[in-house]
């Protein structure tokens, strides 16, 4: 049997290390969430010296909702801090567009959140989007 085995608190850094790299690059990838058929994205869409923001929402049924869309820079110079918000319907098999922004994509860095409530259920979207790179 490997040392390792032995020594409890050498397992438990070996795990540790193995472990935390994977659970970081699950929170990293979750960028569209879900609940009940309930489906919300930020798609980010690269144009010259722009960058655009879409919220959208997905449906395995036909739902009517809210949601508020939220995006805020950080860092850079200036700053931008927008809220949208209002009612939707969405129906399955195609992206419902609930709201968009165009940013200049020399400012930094933004932060965006996208709240979706139909059915009683609220799902809540998040990106970090680096528009200088």
């Amino acid at each position: 049997m490997p040392n390792v085995v032995n020594q409890p608190r050498r397992l438990m850094t070996a795990l540790a290390l193995v472990l935390l790299p994977a659970g970081a690059l699950a929170a990293m990838v979750a960028t569209d969430q879900s609940n009940g058929g309930l489906r919300c994205e930020i798609r980010i869409t690269p144009e010259a010296g722009m960058v655009t923001l879409e919220a959208l929402a997905r449906t395995d049924k036909r739902v009517s909702g809210t949601y508020a869309f939220h995006v805020e820079s950080v860092g850079g110079t200036g700053g931008s801090n927008i809220d949208q918000s209002g009612a939707f319907d969405a129906s399955p098999g195609r992206a419902a567009t609930l709201g968009s922004v165009s940013l200049s994509s020399k400012a930094g860095a933004y932060d965006a959140t996208l709240d979706v409530t139909a059915d009683s259920n609220t799902i809540r979207c998040t990106r970090r989007i680096d528009a200088a790179n």
